[in-house]
């Protein structure tokens, strides 16, 4: 008899990431999910952790409840045959890894409220050079 822990599918890792993503993205806590969904925030926090795989149906609802197409939460999955290899893969995981990041989802909220084109190229403008004084440092 195996007494390995079976370890979760990098798809089911995956999908529970971009769960937490979306849900993160939206300002919406694990209790409020799992209360739409009907159940507990712990059953929440396994899907998004991988732990526990997310069935068709539910996942279904997930996408209803996060206004999110079922798509999402595959892309750049594991495996996934398509455009994102090598480089291009390296840097959705870094975009995903920075959105998942308290930061990333504060600085986010924040950005998508300025309405305006130009306060948005200027606080990007303002990001990059604090990012090249950073880099000289």
């Amino acid at each position: 008899m195996n007494n390995n822990k079976k370890r979760p599918n990098p798809i089911d890792i995956h999908v529970g990431s971009r769960i937490r993503l979306r849900r993160n993205m939206l300002g919406i806590s694990q209790e409020k999910l799992g209360e739409s969904l009907g159940i507990t925030f712990q059953q929440v926090q396994k899907y998004e952790k991988g732990t526990n795989r997310v069935g068709a149906s539910r996942l279904q609802a997930i996408a209803s409840i996060l206004n999110a197409p079922i798509s999402f939460f595959f892309d750049g999955a594991p495996g996934e045959t398509g455009t994102a290899t090598g480089m291009a893969e390296e840097s959705a995981t870094y975009v995903a890894d920075f959105l998942n990041s308290s930061e990333g989802v504060q600085l986010n909220r924040a950005f998508v409220k300025i309405t305006d084109p130009k306060v948005r190229r200027r606080v990007l403008d303002l990001v990059k050079a604090l990012a090249a004084d950073a880099a000289v440092e």
